[in-house]
């Protein structure tokens, strides 16, 4: 009975946190201030800003997952690895750090004994969530994040679409803002 009743909380929370728009990765996530800024300069209209702690244990890997605006990640302690959607990895380490955003494929890992303790500092359109999970934890790479990466195999990309020819990847990169909050910052190089 006890498990029965387990899941049923489990269920019960996870029906709660879209409608919380806080998403949670694991139980030692924990947000730390939330507010709107009515009239951004650098992103040319309101945002919400979003700051988070977040405990990975050793072993513990997150799902493949992307933010819909952009994110800062910056190591308190252990060594983070990030792994891209596209097959790639970085490790950080203590005040390292990374941006993150037009809705990158990646996920979190912790493959040493010690706990990584990283802080996230989120900045999205008020009403939209901070993270997107790919359902199912399904690999996907991309989007591409400039004309390089279109030239060197642009057949690897299937977020958030695949291309037919290399001409497509360009396309996309050239009319890809520079964030996704926002259609007008112009396009990348």
């Amino acid at each position: 009975m006890a498990s029965k009743a387990r899941w049923k909380t489990i269920a019960f929370l996870m029906t709660l946190a879209p409608l919380l728009s806080v998403t949670v990765y694991s139980q030692t996530a924990n947000e730390l201030i939330e507010g709107t800024i009515p009239d951004s300069k650098v992103f040319d209209g309101p945002v919400k800003v979003s700051v988070r702690e977040l405990t990975i244990k050793p072993g513990e890997e997150l799902s493949l997952h992307y933010h819909p605006g952009h994110v800062f990640i910056v190591v308190k302690t252990g060594t983070l690895t990030v792994e891209d959607g596209c097959r790639g990895e970085k490790k950080l380490t203590p005040g390292q750090g990374l941006e993150e955003m037009n809705g990158r494929v990646h996920r979190g890992k912790n493959v040493d004994a010690a706990d990584v303790v990283v802080y996230d500092i989120f900045i999205t359109v008020p009403g939209k969530p901070t993270t997107v999970i790919i359902p199912a934890n399904e690999r996907r790479c991309g989007p591409p994040k400039d004309l390089e990466e279109c030239s060197s195999n642009w057949r690897k990309f299937n977020h958030p679409r695949s291309f037919s020819n290399q001409r497509q990847c360009v396309n996309f990169v050239r009319q890809m803002p520079r964030t996704l909050m926002r259609g007008h910052e112009g396009p990348r190089k």
